[in-house]
C-alpha cells in the first residue's frame, strides 16, 4: 500500500499564525509531517511520495532533517491552484501504487484513524466523525441507507447520517485510476481552481455502492486552516494523542 500526501498549498488563512508549509506546523516537538511519517511506518505503509509547492524546499530540508530518505517528493509547479493539480500532478505515483491512501497533510489526528483505514473491509473508503460542529467550513459525508449521496461542505439532499470528513481516503487500484482521470479531466477543462475532494465527490456519487466509511467519531483529530486551530490543536488535541 502507498500513500501520498498533499501538501503543496500556500495556506492563505493560516498566514498571519504561519507563513510555511502547513505539513510544517511543529506539535509536541514534531511536525505534523514527521508524526504523519511515524504514523504510516507503524501501520505498515513505508511507500509514501508527498505532493509539495509552497516553499518545497522546506519539505525537503524536513525529510532531511528526520531521516526520512524513502519518502519521495513531487513538484506541483501549479500549487496556487487547487489541490486538484497536486493530485494530478502525483498521477503517476497513484497509478503505479496497488491500494493507495490520499491524504490532507494539514490534519493532526489519532494514529488509530490510519489502523482503520488500512483495515477497512472496504476496499474503497472514507473516514466519518459524527461529532463535528455545523456550518459550511467541514467537509461532510452525508448517508442514506447506509449509502454517500453526497460529499461537500455546503449540503442540499436529504440524507438520514451525516458526519465530517477527516481528509484521509483509500482507494482500490481501479477507482484510483478513475480518480486520477477525473482529477486530469478537471485540470484540462478549466476546472484546476478546484479543490481535489470535487474530484472524488465525482467518482464517489458515480458509484456509491462501490464505497463505504470507517467511523472514526471519538478519535481526536484537527485539520488546520485557521490560527485559532493551531490553540485548539494544542489544547484540546495534542493532550488526547496516544502518542
Amino acid at each position: 500500500m502507498r500513500a501520498v500526501i498533499l501538501a503543496a498549498g500556500v495556506g492563505n488563512r493560516i498566514a498571519a499564525a504561519h507563513t510555511g508549509p502547513k505539513a510544517l506546523l511543529r506539535f509536541g516537538g514534531r511536525s505534523l509531517l514527521e508524526r504523519h511519517l511515524g504514523i504510516l511506518k507503524e501501520t505498515g505503509v513505508d511507500d509514501i511520495v508527498i505532493g509539495t509547492g509552497y516553499r518545497s524546499d522546506e519539505i525537503a530540508a524536513e525529510l532531511a532533517r528526520i531521516g526520512a530518505h524513502h519518502v519521495r517528493c513531487v513538484h506541483n509547479p501549479r500549487f496556487r491552484d487547487g489541490s486538484v493539480t497536486t493530485l494530478w500532478s502525483l498521477r503517476d505515483a497513484v497509478l503505479a501504487a496497488g491500494d493507495v491512501l490520499v491524504m490532507d497533510a494539514d490534519v493532526l489526528y489519532d494514529r488509530r484513524m490510519i489502523q482503520r483505514l488500512t483495515s477497512s473491509r472496504h476496499d474503497n473508503c472514507l473516514l466519518l466523525d459524527r461529532d463535528f460542529l455545523p456550518g459550511d467550513e467541514p467537509v461532510k459525508i452525508c448517508l442514506r441507507g447506509g449509502q454517500i449521496v453526497e460529499f461537500r461542505k455546503k449540503v442540499e439532499v436529504r440524507f438520514d447520517e451525516v458526519g465530517e470528513s477527516v481528509g484521509f481516503f483509500r482507494f482500490a487500484p481501479d477507482t484510483a485510476r478513475i480518480l486520477i482521470e477525473t482529477a486530469g479531466a478537471y485540470v484540462e477543462n478549466g476546472r484546476a481552481n478546484a479543490p481535489h475532494e470535487e474530484a472524488i465527490r465525482d467518482i464517489v456519487l458515480a458509484t456509491p455502492a462501490a464505497f463505504g466509511v470507517e467511523d472514526v467519531t471519538g478519535l481526536p483529530w484537527i485539520e488546520i486552516d485557521f490560527p485559532d486551530d493551531v490553540a485548539r490543536a494544542e489544547r484540546d488535541v495534542l493532550p488526547r494523542l496516544t502518542a
